[in-house]
């Protein structure tokens, strides 16, 4: 077996595909680029794609550092069915006629969650109640109450309708659930909804330039050298973030 190679340090940017968890990611950029030393920066849903933000070894220092900044995300919701994780992934809850809703009525909608308010995390989550994480509550069919937390919306805008699907992209602050944030806007509507699509296109300053970036599949494919040229050394993020 390999000796762990320690000598890397920095900040990777892949772009995560669907069907795949975060820690999958993490998990073969160890093995690619042969260093134990990695975590990620917010986690990303299997149903999710795009930017999750790697940081490796010595880089693991910022790691709260970057969750704590906002994040961009596009998505798509379906309005007339709620489901038992807000997402397309779970199983439907209940199914209601969606009205002809005007564009001016959505936007009226979406305008209730915008700045600041409190966001209840959905039941399948990764946040601890007593130090077990809600999902695995969730797998035993029971419900506990979560406590609200204090999140923001930045902006938003509505680039889609075709009911029962909408198109938006969201800046939110940390810690903001998009499943909840459509579950929620379809609960105000009347009708439910759920969250069908989503990529996150930007993390805090990192968005994606080209050859500053990787993928799932070259990581997967052992593109050792390539990886480690696209990286962010410490020394650049400090000067994107204006330090």
């Amino acid at each position: 077996m390999m000796k762990s190679d320690d000598s890397i340090n920095g900040v990777l940017l892949v772009d995560k595909g669907q069907d795949m968890t975060s820690h999958d990611v993490v998990a073969v950029a160890r093995r690619c680029l042969n260093t134990k030393k990695i975590g990620h920066c917010g986690t990303l849903d299997p149903m999710a794609t795009g930017m999750l933000i790697l940081v490796i070894g010595t880089a693991t220092r910022i790691q709260d550092l970057l969750m704590s900044e906002d994040k961009e995300y596009t998505g798509t919701m379906t309005l007339g069915a709620t489901t038992n994780t807000q997402d397309a992934e779970g199983e439907i809850l209940e199914q209601k006629p969606v009205a002809d809703f005007s564009k001016e009525q959505l936007v009226e909608t979406f305008d209730q969650f915008r700045g600041d308010f409190y966001q209840t995390p959905p039941m399948v989550s990764a946040v601890k109640i007593d130090g077990v994480p809600l999902y695995k509550l969730a797998r035993q069919g029971k419900e506990v109450e979560r406590e609200p937390r204090f999140v923001r919306v930045y902006n938003y805008d509505i680039s889609r309708v075709e009911l029962p699907q909408i198109d938006f992209r969201v800046v939110c602050s940390k810690g903001f659930y998009v499943r909840t944030y459509a579950h929620d806007i379809g609960q105000k509507l009347g009708c439910g909804a759920h969250l069908s699509a989503l990529r996150r296109t930007r993390s805090g300053h990192f968005t994606f330039q080209p050859g500053k970036f990787v993928t799932f599949d070259m990581l997967k494919g052992g593109q050792r050298d390539a990886c480690i040229s696209s990286m962010l050394s410490l020394y650049d993020v400090s000067k994107m973030r204006g330090a």
